[in-house]
């Protein structure tokens, strides 16, 4: 067993590192960035998807085995709808997810309704429900694995695709 501590230590201090590095891409907002060219303070040109990953920010985050927006997620997605409001071209894919925990079907559903609730709030905000698509993935796809929740608060998610 004692070979298998440092593996965990090394695993979730990279977990940290890209925990740190994900909230500070998605934390930027351009202050004191030089832009080249056309390019927005987000390093992408205005209306591009660059953008929109950057400046805005593509997803949003949820507590344990809820579908519920937090405010921190109403800001985000404040941002969201006023950006794609103003840039009508794109269709939009709402990817539902979860953490590790429970069922692949609870999961799966759970997803669906983190996307659904994602998309309600979106038209609310003007988006065009015809630009909006959801799809869940459960606990499918997780950008963080480990058994702690440094790494489920990562997967409990729904992820706007600019498409």
């Amino acid at each position: 067993m004692r070979s298998v501590t440092p593996l965990i230590a090394v695993l979730r201090a990279a977990a940290l590192v890209v925990l740190v590095v994900a909230v500070a891409a998605c934390s930027r907002n351009g202050a004191g960035a030089t832009g080249v060219g056309n390019l927005g303070p987000g390093g992408g040109a205005p209306g591009s998807q660059q953008e929109f990953l950057v400046s805005v920010g593509d997803r949003v985050f949820f507590e344990t085995d809820s579908s519920n927006l937090t405010p921190t997620a109403m800001t985000t997605l404040d941002k969201q709808a006023q950006w794609l409001n103003r840039y009508t071209n794109y269709r939009i894919m709402i990817e539902g997810h979860a953490d590790e925990r429970g069922t692949r079907e609870y999961n799966i559903a759970l997803g669906a309704r983190r996307a659904s609730i994602v998309v309600n709030y979106l038209t609310s905000k003007g988006v065009d429900a015809r630009r909006l698509s959801s799809k869940s993935f459960g606990k499918e796809r997780p950008v963080a694995i480990c058994n702690d929740i440094s790494c489920w608060s990562q997967n409990r998610r729904a992820v706007t695709v600019v498409q």
